[in-house]
């Protein structure tokens, strides 16, 4: 099987540190904001809307502070990771019961739903997995730490 590298599907628009958001749906609302304006996405509401029906399904909080959402929608133009750090974690459901503070988002185009992203994401969950990753993340400050944090 080919290996994907999931650092070439990261937006660079869309990496971004010290975002202030209150709670999820102010979080989800930046991010889609940011795809809106720079073509990702047709629609901020449907994406939405797609990322809220994700979340119902179960909890997309790994833990450390870290959560990956993803949305699979038809306002995607483009499937793409977005990388925010929070200014202040925000509350969220996560395997630690503790808040959020990096969002890792996928934003899949429906055409890509089937393995592609499902690798992508596996991928990434194993990173997420090495010791230290999300304490990196917890603690960047830069785009440039983030990045290095994951690659």
């Amino acid at each position: 099987m080919e290996t994907i590298d999931y650092l070439s599907v990261i937006n660079q628009n869309a990496v971004r540190t010290g975002v202030s958001a209150a709670d999820k749906e102010e979080a989800f609302r930046y991010i889609a904001q940011i795809l809106y304006e720079d073509g990702t996405l047709t629609s901020v509401e449907d994406f939405i809307k797609d990322l809220n029906e994700r979340e119902s399904l179960g909890p997309t909080g790994i833990g450390e502070g870290v959560a990956i959402p993803h949305g699979k929608s038809r306002a995607v133009r483009r499937s793409c990771i977005a990388v925010v750090k929070l200014d202040h974690p925000v509350p969220w459901e996560t395997a630690d019961e503790k808040p959020v503070q990096v969002l890792i988002l996928f934003a899949v185009n429906e055409a890509d739903k089937s393995t592609y992203f499902l690798r992508l994401m596996s991928q990434v969950a194993r990173k997420l997995a090495q010791d230290g990753v999300c304490a990196k993340l917890a603690g960047a400050h830069t785009k440039e730490e983030l990045l290095s944090a994951l690659s």
